[in-house]
């Protein structure tokens, strides 16, 4: 019976001991830790540069555009000044005939 009950307890014993090593090596290592970390890192600097590059093409879009738009207004305005000068010139009365000289 005492053998018994020493082989339950060193059964026991052992039991704790490899559920615990079990338990312990279902556990992240820091190393791990720092690894995943830095590559979700990395995956977020990759996005950072090209949210960046994105931003200064539209930037860069932005400022092509403001500048059409001011060589329109201009373009604009020239229009409108021929435009009046054209209407003034057909409201003019059409000039008298020549006579031919001799």
């Amino acid at each position: 019976m005492i053998n018994i009950k020493r082989s339950a307890a060193r059964l026991s014993v052992a039991a704790v001991a490899v559920m615990g090593g079990l338990g312990l090596s279902a556990c992240a290592t820091q190393q791990y830790v720092d690894q995943r970390i830095d590559e979700v890192n990395a995956h977020i600097n990759a996005v950072d540069a090209k949210a960046s590059a994105a931003d200064q093409k539209a930037d860069q879009a932005l400022s092509a555009a403001q500048g059409a738009q001011a060589g329109l207004a201009q373009t604009n305005q020239r229009i409108d000044s021929l435009t009046a000068t054209v209407n003034g010139l057909q409201q003019a009365p059409p000039p008298p005939p020549r006579r031919p000289r001799g």
